[in-house]
Formats: structure tokens, sequence, C-alpha cells
């Protein structure tokens, strides 16, 4: 079981509030980097970020669980993924 829940989110963390936890943090982080998507591409920026905060996270040694702090992983991840993207864009 949990497998499952390491596949699908962070323990503790369901697969609706991962979709809430994404549309928030792509939405957040497209105010911070001053980008233009829509809602759809904040949730999959959002959940991609929280994927990469999380093993960020992981590397640095943070403890990541619950709703804030998956939130604040997924911001962080989000913001890094954005950059990354404009990055090679202009490239």
């Amino acid at each position: 079981m949990n497998d499952i829940q390491y596949a699908l989110g962070q323990p503790g963390v369901g697969f609706l509030t991962m979709l809430v936890i994404g549309a928030l943090a792509g939405w957040i982080a497209e105010r911070i980097t001053k980008s233009d998507h829509g809602i759809l591409t904040n949730i999959v920026v959002g959940i991609a970020g929280a994927f990469i905060g999380g093993k960020l996270a992981e590397v640095l040694q943070i403890p990541v669980f619950g709703f804030w702090r998956t939130l604040i992983a997924a911001i962080a991840g989000a913001v890094l993924l954005i950059a990354l993207w404009r990055f090679i864009r202009q490239r």
C-alpha cells in the first residue's frame, strides 16, 4: 500500500489534494516568474514541481509531508522548472 501512496504523491496527501497543490503551486510559480499559463499548464507544472521539490528536499534531508510542506516544495520545484524551461528556450 505504501508503494501506491508514494507513486500518487506524498504520504498523507491524496490524489485530489495533489491536484489542488499542483494548481496552487503552478499559479504561485506563474506569478513569481511573471509567466502566463492556463490552469491545465499550472496543474502540470505544479505537479512536476512537487516531484522536483520533493527530490530536492530529499537530497537536502528536509522532511516534506502534509499539505503546507508539499505546497512549499512544489512551488520551489515549479519555479525551478519554469526557470529551466526559459533557459533552454533562450538557447
